[in-house]
């Protein structure tokens, strides 16, 4: 279910008050007849005031930005590891998806490399295997991550099925040539630049460690 922005009255009040003291004016206006300087005065100021009201209304329509509306995202609330993974890598992506889930907007996170699902956390779909599309195939090659920044209007978004189906925002962030961390928020256009850049720094640091642990499971085969 959509949740209402919570300051859509805030930004309507001074709309809503201009108007209601214009029309106010105008009726006393109309009814009044005999008309004293004093009382000409008087309309003068209140309206005035009341296109004031207006204009801070229309204002505020404009440099207040929206809050996106938010959704309860369909799925069930999951914390899943591949259980092959060694314990110091468990404990980096157990502590990465933490992070990125309660400081950010993301609310359904899965990590593929090298094939495989390492981590999925958040809300989760029912379905589990990830097959890269063209967008994902599209991050891999250009090692630059995409911001989906409102799903629903992409063609592309079939791809991203092992996410919950109403899933208002993704970013597919790139883990190196082996894979991705792809990032599923609850409200279309609200990842900020700096979630992003935090997003960014959080998967050099993993892609890092992934590397290392690749290159040690390759040295002991």
């Amino acid at each position: 279910m959509t949740k209402s922005d919570q300051n859509q009255s805030l930004r309507l009040l001074p709309l809503v008050v201009g108007g209601l003291a214009g029309c106010l004016l105008l009726a006393n206006r109309l009814l009044t007849t005999d008309l004293t300087n004093s009382q000409s005065r008087s309309d003068a100021l209140g309206v005035i005031v009341s296109a004031v009201l207006i204009l801070t209304g229309l204002l505020w329509q404009q440099a207040q930005p929206r809050t996106p509306d938010r959704v309860d995202l369909i799925g069930e609330e999951g914390f899943e590891l591949d259980p092959a993974l060694p314990d110091a890598l468990k404990t980096e992506l157990a502590w990465a998806s933490h992070l990125l889930l309660t400081n950010t907007v993301t609310r359904s996170l899965t990590i593929w490399y090298d094939g495989k699902i390492l981590l999925r956390r958040g809300i989760l779909s029912a379905k589990r295997d990830v097959t890269p599309g063209p967008i994902l195939q599209r991050v891999l090659e250009k090692q630059t991550p995409v911001y989906l920044v409102a799903l629903k209007v992409y063609p592309g978004r079939i791809e991203f099925d092992y996410l919950p189906e109403n899933t208002q925002g993704v970013i597919c962030q790139p883990l190196g040539q082996h894979g991705a961390m792809i990032l599923g928020a609850n409200a279309p256009r609200s990842y900020t630049r700096q979630d992003e850049k935090w997003i960014g720094a959080i998967a050099d640091k993993l892609e890092n460690t992934l590397l290392q642990s690749l290159e040690v499971e390759k040295a002991k085969g």
